[in-house]
């Protein structure tokens, strides 16, 4: 079957959060180019997915790997994870540090029996995989935690905190898979578990896959990822899915997005936001959901 594929750079209020529509559609189509010409020379999803969501965490305009918000202290900590939709696969890492790419830990976590590490031990994998010590701050993310420290951290969030980044695969073979990373919200308390490495926020099986992206805490108190991919197993399309849970949501006045491909290739996204940052390409030709 012709491989599909969506990617998503996070959601907001404001259009130009990312450094303007233009920008942020080019840097998106060229990850999308990137990922897609591997699926249609047979990569799987799981491998397509992982690409992607490094090639996300190497965008410093978006909230994940190398632009990562700081957390209260001026730390950066990272949380990622990975689900394989064909064996159902769930992995993750949480709060770790001082790697190019946490989605790399969370790929190699797909074949441990220990699925889901935190700070220490995913520490302690990085220095197992003999991954280099990399520093993913950028001076744009110091300045705004500086200035954020003069009011003693006032604001719940930073102003790029749903950049959260995801990825969502269907390969030839019809296998699903999707990848979600995150900086965390930014400013935040330390020890904060965003939704980035949960099936609240990552999901997939053999039916549908879906990313979500936004404040963490509305993604887990709704398991949207979840709920969604739990509705079309129960029957409903895609479409169907997304619409009901987004409709509940916007009544709870939630405040996320997300992205989502099934089986059939089928491609769905919503958002309760203003615009969810997401390009896709449907096996024809590539789209966006910027306007």
């Amino acid at each position: 079957m012709l491989p599909k594929l969506i990617i998503h750079g996070g959601a907001g209020d404001n259009p130009d959060d990312k450094g303007g529509i233009a920008e942020t559609r080019a840097s998106l189509y060229q990850i999308i180019d990137a990922v897609y010409g591997k699926l249609t020379a047979g990569m799987d999803a799981i491998g397509a997915v992982t690409y992607a969501c490094q090639l996300l965490e190497d965008e410093p305009r978006f909230n994940a790997g190398t632009g990562s918000v700081l957390q209260s202290d001026g730390q950066i900590r990272m949380s990622a994870s990975l689900m394989n939709g064909e064996t159902q696969c769930f992995s993750g890492v949480i709060n770790v540090s001082r790697v190019q790419h946490p989605i790399d830990l969370a790929k190699y976590l797909q074949t441990s029996p220990d699925r889901v590490l935190s700070d220490l031990g995913a520490q302690e994998l990085t220095r197992e995989l003999n991954l280099p010590i990399y520093n993913p701050l950028t001076d744009q993310r110091l300045e705004e935690w500086l200035e954020e420290r003069k009011t003693n951290f006032r604001r719940k969030m930073a102003t790029v905190t749903r950049g959260t980044i995801g990825a969502v695969a269907l390969d030839q073979d019809g296998k699903l898979a999707v990848g979600t990373s995150t900086g965390g919200r930014g400013f935040e308390r330390i020890g904060r578990v965003s939704d980035s490495a949960t099936p609240a926020g990552n999901y997939a099986t053999e039916l549908a896959a879906v990313s979500c992206t936004g404040v963490g805490e509305d993604i887990l108190d709704e398991g949207l990822a979840v709920r969604i991919v739990t509705r079309v197993t129960d029957g409903m399309t895609l479409q169907e899915a997304f619409s009901k849970s987004f409709a509940e949501a916007r009544a709870r006045k939630r405040d996320f997005g997300a992205i989502g491909i099934d089986r059939s290739g089928a491609i769905a996204w919503d958002k309760t936001c203003a615009v969810i940052f997401a390009a896709y390409h449907n096996g024809i030709e590539r789209g966006d959901t910027l306007g």
